[in-house]
Parts: C-alpha cells; structure tokens; sequence
C-alpha cells in the first residue's frame, strides 16, 4: 500500500499526545515528562536554544531527554569534551556513541578488506586511543565503519579479513567494559562503495568476531532505503544488536517526516526490553525553533508509555 505525506503526517499528528500538539501549535517547547526510551538528540538538534553543546544538552534535558550522541566527540578539544561529560554527569544524561576512527570519505578508505595491513594498523590504533576518550564522558558504545569495498578483492575474502581485525578491535576494547558498534551503510543515497550494507551483514562479522567488544549499529535510516523489513531484521539479528539509530526516509528527518512506521519500531523495542540509547541521527524537517518543537513533538508520539 502507497502512504502519501499527508497520510503519513496527519497519522503522526493523530498519534501525537494532545499536550505535546499544543506545545507546537503555540510554538512553546514541551518541557515534558522523561521520555520513556533513550532517544538521543545531538549538536544541533535544538541549534535555536545554544551555539555549544552544554547549552543544548541543558535544553534537551529539560525536555525529558535523557541521553545524548555526538559522532565527532573525539575530534573535539579535551577541554571540550570535559565540558560535555560534566554537562551530562550534572543532567544525568547517558552518552551515546561518538566514532572512534573516522574513515577518510573523500578518499573511500580505509579498505579493511584489503590488502594493506597498513590500515588495519592504523584501525586498531585509533581504537585504542579511543578508550580513554570513551572513559572521558562515560560512553559505553563506539561507532566504527567496516571501511571499503576493495574491488580487485572477492568479497568473501574481504568479509575474512574484517572479521579478524573486528575480532583484534573486540580485544582492545572489551577489557574495558565497550564495545565497537559497527555501522552498515546504505549505498543507494549517501555512502556508495562502502564494505558493510546492511544489519545482516553486521551480524555475521559479530557472529565471526565473537566478541562482547562487537557489536551492530542498527541505523534505520540506511536499513530502510537498502534493505527494508526492519522489525523481522532486527529480531532476527538481535543478539549482535549494540545500538541503535532513527532517521525517516527520505530525507533522514525526525519520525513521522517520512515512510517508517516508527511507533512500532519503538513498540517492538519496548518489547524487547531495550534500555540503551537510540541515537537521533537525522536533521530537522522544518528549520528554526519550529522545527525544534517538531521533533520533541515527533519523539512524544513514538515514545511507548505503557
């Protein structure tokens, strides 16, 4: 069956808590209860009430949120990053993930398949300094990308290859209580050329790994326009299931902006007893303070409270 926009808008507003339609209607924010799930807002998820990441975790919190996400927390200055962690120490905010090796986008590397150990290397370092950041602001998960197809190379040797050096990241990590959550990507919208493009391929390199150190990052977003039957996916793959990310498609906006059916997502995580974070990894589909009370709006819909 086709959903238009309309459909699928006037069925969010319908699902909406009348308190939280009000809040949007006026333009004043929610200032709600504590959501229900750990859904994780980022840097620029309430850019209208703060330039800095303290002033908007300070504004998320007081809107029920309790966790936070930030991919490039460890790009930024320590001093930053102390900031934030006491920021959510002080809010009793759980941190989400941040990367802990950025690949080079530009350059389609690293390929962790091939042939250049030089990279695994380089991999498995950025893993390690990435400990004591995690530690830094109490993180528990830490997002990796498998890297790149390597094209002279068949696939299933690539696939060996990643699981062995996800098997060595396990090690680094685990000791210390973390995990490596690692992303599939889609190819058809944002990421072409990347090795790992969907959750079923993160579960056979965990499964591979085997490591508590090892996980899969389930990114709706990129499940939805790859792979689609999203609630059987995950239920099949959840042993291997770290973390998790909303995003609606198209447009990688705030639920109900697009075609997933996100209450039953969330219905379904309840469910399965979920208690870790869901990272908000997506923009806002209206610009402005506007947009802001959307998303708070989008996120009260979804939230299961039974």
């Amino acid at each position: 069956m086709s959903w238009s926009r309309r459909t699928v808008m006037g069925g969010l507003a319908a699902a909406m808590p009348a308190a939280a339609l009000a809040g949007q209607k006026s333009g004043r924010s929610s200032n709600a209860a504590r959501f229900t799930l750990g859904f994780a807002p980022h840097l620029g998820s309430f850019a209208s009430r703060g330039d800095s990441s303290v002033e908007q975790i300070a504004y998320a919190a007081d809107q029920g949120f309790w966790a936070w996400e930030d991919n490039e927390y460890r790009l930024r200055p320590v001093a930053e990053q102390e900031a934030i962690a006491k920021a959510l120490r002080d809010r009793k905010m759980t941190m989400g993930v941040f990367v802990a090796s950025m690949p080079k986008w530009s350059e389609s590397r690293p390929l962790l398949g091939g042939d250049d150990d030089a990279e695994r290397q380089a991999f498995l370092a950025d893993v390690t300094s990435a400990v004591d950041v995690a530690k830094r602001v109490g993180a528990t998960r830490m997002t990796v990308v498998t890297g790149f197809m390597d094209k002279r190379l068949h696939p299933a040797i690539q696939m060996g290859r990643i699981i062995d050096v996800m098997r060595r990241a396990g090690d680094i990590v685990a000791p210390h209580g973390l995990a490596l959550v690692m992303e599939p990507l889609n190819t058809r919208t944002n990421h072409p050329g990347v090795f790992m493009q969907s959750i079923a391929e993160g579960y056979a390199v965990a499964r591979g790994a085997n490591s508590p150190g090892v996980k899969v990052l389930a990114d709706l977003y990129h499940e939805q326009i790859q792979s689609g039957n999203l609630i059987p996916t995950m239920k099949f793959c959840w042993d291997e299931i770290g973390y998790i990310q909303f995003g609606d498609n198209p447009g990688r906006n705030e639920p109900g902006s697009g075609e997933i059916n996100y209450v039953n997502v969330c219905r379904f995580l309840k469910a399965q007893g979920y208690t870790g974070v869901i990272g908000m990894e997506h923009g806002n589909s209206v610009k402005g303070r506007a947009g802001e009370d959307r998303v708070i709006a989008a996120y009260r819909a979804i939230d299961p409270r039974i």
